[in-house]
């Protein structure tokens, strides 16, 4: 009977979440860019390179390539040896955690390649999904030595190879795609990219605008700059790409208690002593903060804005207020709410984002001019 009951009330719980979901905040679809499906980073540090990988496909289908499923372990596999150089070079003081940016993926697809999911699926042990786990402890244990040693000897670096290799499998140095036989460089050419077309943009105000500058967070750790601009024009440049046809990279804050992926929710509440708990289960449109430039960079400077996530925005959607939401693609896979995308209201992309990447061409000439871009 006890069990009985605990499942029930569970079930209820259940229910009520999901009534509060579909029968309070009811969305009406503006704009909406073609995307692939969703995928699960599972036990993975690597949300800087779905997240990254997932626009870059976008853009494929935007350009008439079509849908193309494309390795995220290939980068994240170059990635790693680039992060264990960067720690040595820095005297043991980088960032040896598995953090990153976009442009760290596009710096990586830009030196390295591309190569289909097919051809490097990066899943060498026995399992399903991604696990990285024992991999970043190994990664650690092999960074520390050099740095230790204060060398970087050949048979470190066969050593560094070989564990990716057992962990992630052989890099492929040709593979076959649609009856033809690509590298990854070559394969980058056939899809017609240019990665110099990608830009990151921030918002700011300790950093001078319409400037390139490094924003001081611990995913940055190759110092890589962006271009800072007003809140505003910084709204303005993810709805003038998404109304032209373009996606946008977004990274910013999933540890605050408005994040409610379950709800398919991001928002910034009045009320900052909600749980994300109640959040969930309202019954009721929450009220937000009205986020200024201000605000957001008070945010930042008291830590309560970080950088822990990095995912796709495809689209705009309003609710029955009028309030605008941008449709986010996330890489937690399809079991936390079933469709693995959430809206993030315009209050909380204004407040609990770091930066985007775009594709410049997908920002006003206006703002483009100011940039020198």
């Amino acid at each position: 009977m006890k069990l009985k009951n605990i499942l029930v009330g569970a079930m209820l719980m259940a229910t009520c979440s999901l009534f509060a979901q579909e029968t309070v905040y009811k969305f009406t679809k503006v704009v909406e860019n073609p995307a692939t499906p969703v995928k699960n980073q599972a036990n993975t540090g690597t949300c800087w390179c779905y997240g990254t990988t997932s626009f870059i496909e976008s853009e494929l289908i935007r350009t008439g390539k079509g849908e193309i499923d494309l390795s995220e372990m290939f980068t994240v596999r170059h990635n790693y040896n680039k992060r264990i150089y960067d720690n040595y070079i820095r005297r043991g003081r980088g960032n040896i955690t598995p953090g990153s940016l976009a442009h760290m993926a596009i710096n990586m697809m830009d030196k390295y390649g591309l190569v289909p999911e097919y051809a490097y699926d990066g899943i060498n042990y026995d399992s399903v999904k991604h696990n990285h786990d024992e991999l970043s402890m190994y990664v650690k244990a092999l960074a520390s030595v050099t740095t230790e040693r204060k060398v970087v000897t050949p048979e470190s670096k066969e050593l560094q190879e070989a564990l990716f290799d057992i962990y992630l499998g052989e890099l492929p140095e040709t593979f076959e795609y649609n009856g033809k036989e690509y590298t990854p460089k070559s394969f980058v050419e056939y899809l017609g990219l240019d990665f110099s077309d990608y830009v990151e943009i921030t918002s700011f105000t300790h950093h001078p605008f319409y400037q390139k500058v490094q924003v001081e967070v611990p995913d940055n750790w190759d110092h890589g700059t962006m271009y800072n601009v007003p809140i505003e024009e910084f709204i303005n440049i993810i709805d003038y790409s998404l109304h032209n046809g373009y996606t946008l990279v977004w990274d910013g804050d999933c540890s605050e208690a408005g994040y409610v992926f379950e709800r398919e929710l991001c928002i910034v509440p009045q009320d900052t002593k909600l749980t994300r708990k109640q959040i969930l289960e309202s019954t009721e449109i929450i009220p937000e903060i009205e986020v200024t430039q201000e605000i957001r960079q008070q945010f930042f400077e008291t830590f309560l804005t970080v950088d822990d996530h990095l995912e796709h925005i495809t689209g705009i959607y309003t609710d029955q207020n009028g309030v605008k939401y941008y449709n986010t693609k996330n890489s937690w896979g399809l079991d936390r709410n079933g469709t693995g995308y959430h809206k993030m209201s315009e209050n909380f992309v204004k407040g609990k984002t770091i930066s985007i990447l775009v594709n410049k061409n997908g920002i006003p000439k206006d703002i483009r001019k100011k940039l020198g871009l």
